[in-house]
């Protein structure tokens, strides 16, 4: 069935620090949520349906969770969903407030997403252990010293063995995110850098560098979800969601292939309900923990053969105005922000920025009326959950 003109994305907001030493969770969440709202032309008292996922303040707490944070933004609701997917939660939230609204359930939806893993000392490998500890598999795995890092060196390893890909090849992805990134004011790497500076930084897991990995940043973001009628009578451009997919990835007792991710499955399932193929994207925002998620993420949606996603980065095809297929033109988590070690909401709001034609001017996709937005929660070596979502201006 088809979600399109179903329900628009009205609002976007990102939140402009990168260290939040003095500002708490909870108001990280409530200034997004103020920023949005403002970008709509709307208040929290129109609100009455709220998506958040694990980063809101009280969620380890019993009995508490996300009901803290809504008290805490005075919200009055008649919808909460708290899905929680790690990177991919925000995507996903997208396609359950389109659901929600054509449901009767709300109005106006509300998605936030904040964290402050920089100002806190938490690098994804110190999360990763923390929350692993409790996890059935823990007992068999933790032995064996997984991290984040080495989880996607794997990834990146088996790709090299299998498809001759190159460490240069991979390179490129960061290339072009400092190519986007130099334009973007808030971004917390703006330098551009080369192949040589890329395959010349220290290995942090074989074969992965250290500019293969993405930054520690705090910070977030939130987006305005709304009905057709509600949107209709605001003085925004007319963003829908057209097609979304999820899908939940994991080791099958041994028996999987490293290199097919969760996007398989979440990125054919979007593109059926949207009507549209890889080759009708105009932007694509991925999420880019590690260089190596990019590349198998686009073979994994069909942006090029499986086998063929080194050769596709390749020579800047992914830079705005030089490559087919511009991609994370706000330079992405490997150079902009990647708050609370979670991608998905900065990939959305850029998306939302390129298709309203408010993307920085250098970067700025002609034209741009499709967008493609894609995040993985969890780890590509490991279990994750992949969502999917195409956006459409019309």
């Amino acid at each position: 069935m088809s979600i399109k003109s179903q329900a628009f994305v009205v609002g976007a907001y990102e939140h402009p620090t990168r260290n939040a030493a003095d500002i708490p969770l909870p108001q990280l969440h409530a200034e997004v949520a103020a920023g949005a709202l403002a970008d709509a032309g709307l208040t929290l008292n129109d609100v009455d349906g709220y998506f958040c996922a694990g980063d809101v303040p009280g969620w380890e707490s019993p009995g508490c969770g996300p009901f803290s944070i809504v008290e805490y933004l005075g919200l009055n609701l008649r919808h909460l969903d708290t899905t929680e997917s790690w990177g991919s939660a925000y995507i996903n939230h997208v396609a359950h407030a389109v659901q929600a609204i054509a449901a009767g359930k709300c109005r106006v939806a509300l998605i936030t997403q904040a964290g402050r893993p920089r100002a806190e000392g938490k690098s994804p490998e110190r999360m990763h252990r923390e929350q692993s500890q409790g996890a059935h598999e823990a007992q068999f795995e933790l032995p064996y010293g997984p991290v984040v890092t080495n989880m996607y060196g794997m990834v990146a390893a088996r790709h090299m063995y299998e498809h001759g890909t190159t460490s240069e090849q991979l390179a490129w992805i960061k290339v072009a995110a400092s190519h986007h990134a130099q334009h973007n004011p808030n971004a917390m790497l703006r330098k551009v850098v080369t192949i040589e500076d890329v395959i010349e930084s220290p290995i942090v897991s074989t074969p992965l560098h250290r500019l293969d990995c993405c930054i520690i940043s705090d910070g977030g973001g939130a987006l305005v979800v709304v009905h057709p009628d509600v949107a209709r009578s605001l003085d925004r451009p007319m963003i829908t969601p057209t097609g979304s997919g999820y899908n939940v990835k994991h080791l099958n007792g041994g028996y999987f292939d490293i290199l097919a991710s969760g996007g398989v499955r979440s990125g054919a399932e979007a593109f059926a309900q949207a009507g549209v193929t890889p080759r009708d994207i105009q932007y694509a925002s991925i999420y880019d923990s590690f260089t190596i998620t990019v590349l198998v993420q686009l073979e994994n949606l069909g942006f090029c053969e499986v086998g063929q996603g080194g050769r596709f980065v390749s020579d800047g095809n992914l830079i705005s105005g030089v490559g087919r297929l511009p991609l994370n033109t706000d330079g992405g988590g490997l150079c902009n922000n990647h708050p609370g070690n979670r991608g998905g909401m900065t990939k959305l709001i850029e998306a939302v920025r390129q298709l309203r034609g408010e993307a920085q001017q250098a970067v700025q996709v002609p034209g741009c009326s499709l967008a493609l937005v894609h995040g993985t929660g969890g780890q590509l070596g490991s279990r994750h959950g992949s969502a999917t979502l195409i956006l459409e201006r019309v």
